[in-house]
């Protein structure tokens, strides 16, 4: 049975779960083709330590209604902002990754008095080069019928290339089950077509503080080291870089993430 909230938009509903908590509020978004939960380890150790802690899915995703117009890292940032708006809260501690990261650039960029301080984990905020070969099969890999049985394959065996969650194959069920359900692929599928140019127009306008968190062998990128060295090369922000973890550090290694972020935020003040 799901515990999920619901905002209220003009196109649909955005699904989330607050812990509540008497420190800052942070709201972690997860990338394209993934859940909330992705954030479990986070959301448990920082409630623990009284964070407010707010996980919210992408449209189309999870709880989150499937019809909208604009699937973008812009219209993200929108869905976040929204929510910051409707539960009134204030110097928001932001985390996005991947494609979310690209969304808290935007909202860090043109809404700088929301945000206390953002945490861009394995970000996409510029059009990296892909291989046209590569993009056409990572597009086909989508298609139906096969899509979300290709993909939680392709998410579980390279992207948590070091250590695997324990409860690995229960969530990737969780992912392969929302991803069949009508209308959810197709979202993926328009989401995955889009570009990051605004999160790159905006980057160098930043002016909160930020930390960037990638893992060494995050096959999402062609160089790791040179994404996460151009990325804070415009933005000043703290780079850490974990040895021999993929493209979610937040569930692949949460110990060594949470020691990053828990120094990152923790002279946060209570709310």
């Amino acid at each position: 049975m799901s515990s999920a909230k619901y905002i209220l938009t003009e196109e649909g509903k955005i699904s989330f779960e607050d812990t509540g908590g008497d420190r800052a509020p942070v709201i972690c978004v997860p990338g394209m083709g993934d859940l909330r939960s992705v954030y479990r380890f986070v959301t448990y150790d920082l409630n623990r330590m009284g964070y407010r802690v707010i996980t919210m899915d992408l449209r189309g995703m999870g709880d989150s209604t499937v019809k909208w117009r604009d699937y973008s890292e812009s219209s993200i940032a929108l869905d976040i902002v929204s929510l910051i708006n409707q539960l009134d809260l204030k110097s928001v501690i932001l985390i996005g990754n991947s494609i979310s990261a690209g969304a808290a650039v935007i909202v860090s960029a043109q809404h700088p008095e929301l945000i206390s301080k953002v945490v861009l984990v394995s970000p996409f905020v510029r059009n990296v080069h892909i291989p046209r070969s590569k993009l056409l099969l990572f597009r086909l890999a989508l298609a139906k019928p096969w899509g979300a049985s290709v993909w939680t394959r392709y998410q579980s065996s390279k992207l948590y290339p070091s250590m695997k969650p324990p409860d690995m194959e229960t969530y990737s069920l969780s992912v392969k089950t929302m991803l069949r359900c009508k209308g959810r692929m197709k979202a993926f599928q328009k989401m995955a077509a889009t570009d990051h140019s605004k999160a790159e127009e905006n980057i160098e306008h930043m002016n909160v503080p930020a930390m960037i968190v990638m893992g060494s062998k995050d096959t999402d990128f062609p160089d790791p080291k040179k994404e996460l060295d151009w990325i804070a090369a415009r933005t000043g922000a703290k780079s850490v870089m974990i040895e021999g973890v993929g493209h979610y550090p937040q569930a692949e290694c949460p110990e060594k993430f949470i020691a990053y972020l828990t120094d990152f935020i923790g002279d946060a003040s209570a709310t």
